[in-house]
């Protein structure tokens, strides 16, 4: 079990995980439910730039159609195909096996993102 508290959250409704140089990032429970049964993600290729605050993929459920939005800046080196391949891992586990991509950061590329604690505020508010 991801320990939710370990995370960082965007107003996206994105989780970013760091382990040094390296971010995952997803979506979060509260993005997936209001999301309903995605059916479809779009994802940024390898080796793709990206810049925090901008389009990097697009999410597709029964209910709307999303853009995911970069929470960091840095380099794509790792996308989750198994969600490209089964949509539904993103509802089914949006904190592990629903992760969406892999990124190499430099140094506070974490800074202004919010805690569990201002992210549940954010949601529940």
């Amino acid at each position: 079990m991801t320990d939710l508290n370990a995370l960082s959250y965007t107003d996206e409704h994105e989780w970013i995980s760091s382990e040094e140089a390296v971010v995952t990032i997803g979506i979060t429970d509260y993005a997936a439910d209001k999301l309903g049964d995605v059916v479809f993600v779009e994802l940024p290729a390898v080796g793709t730039e990206i810049s925090a605050g901008s389009v990097v993929g697009e999410i597709e459920s029964t209910k709307s159609v999303g853009e995911l939005y970069a929470p960091v800046t840095g380099t794509v080196v790792e996308i989750n195909d198994a969600v490209v391949d089964d949509p539904s891992l993103v509802n089914a586990e949006p904190f592990a096996g629903g992760w969406l991509i892999k990124v190499s950061v430099g140094a506070g590329a974490l800074d202004g993102l919010m805690d569990r604690d201002a992210y549940v505020a954010l949601t529940e508010g």
